[in-house]
């Protein structure tokens, strides 16, 4: 939907992601971040916590699969996405909660290194609403041909024959690791 607020949150996981599924048998991730701002006090020329701000986030389908496998607690993450406002009743009283639908999450690597595996098979890189990664204008088609002249971001592990970079150009000529000059 248009003129949603899209906001970025980096923080830490409070807990391993939960997956459940609903009625429908949909999978569903949900985890919460806890972001907490940090400022110099110049008086003592030390760096001080301010109030923490915690975010409950939801993922769904084979991403949210893919969050639980991949994520634990105490994580430093980056998290985009969707606010939203969910209102309940709890114990007879109205309440309301502000809520994430999570459009892209992976670990922030300011502090840690990641290992990324790329899942084979399923329907992953399809457009998921995030962004074009495979399918429609400037992807790949079903049939493997590019469209739009540009080569697939999910092109297969070995390489495609309409891979730029898969062979050396013509002339004769060879890469070495050495600069021209």
């Amino acid at each position: 939907m248009a003129g949603e607020p899209i906001i970025t949150i980096v923080g830490n996981l409070t807990a391993d992601p939960e997956l459940r599924y609903v009625s429908s048998g949909t999978p569903v991730a949900s985890f919460t971040v806890a972001s907490t701002p940090r400022s110099l006090n110049r008086q003592t020329n030390q760096w001080e916590d301010g109030e923490a701000m915690f975010v409950r986030c939801s993922v769904w389908r084979e991403y949210g699969e893919n969050v639980a496998e991949s994520l634990t607690k105490g994580m430093r993450v980056v998290v985009t996405g969707r606010l939203t406002v969910r209102s309940y009743e709890y114990n007879g009283q109205q309440r309301t909660s502000i809520e994430m639908q999570v459009d892209e999450v992976g670990p922030s690597l300011r502090y840690a290194r990641a290992q990324v595996t790329k899942i084979s098979g399923g329907s992953g890189g399809q457009n998921r609403g995030g962004g074009n990664y495979g399918g429609g204008q400037g992807g790949q088609s079903q049939q493997g041909a590019p469209s739009g002249g540009r080569a697939s971001y999910d092109a297969p592990q070995g390489g495609s024959s309409y891979d730029p970079w898969q062979q050396a150009p013509q002339g004769g000529s060879s890469f070495d690791d050495l600069p021209p000059f």
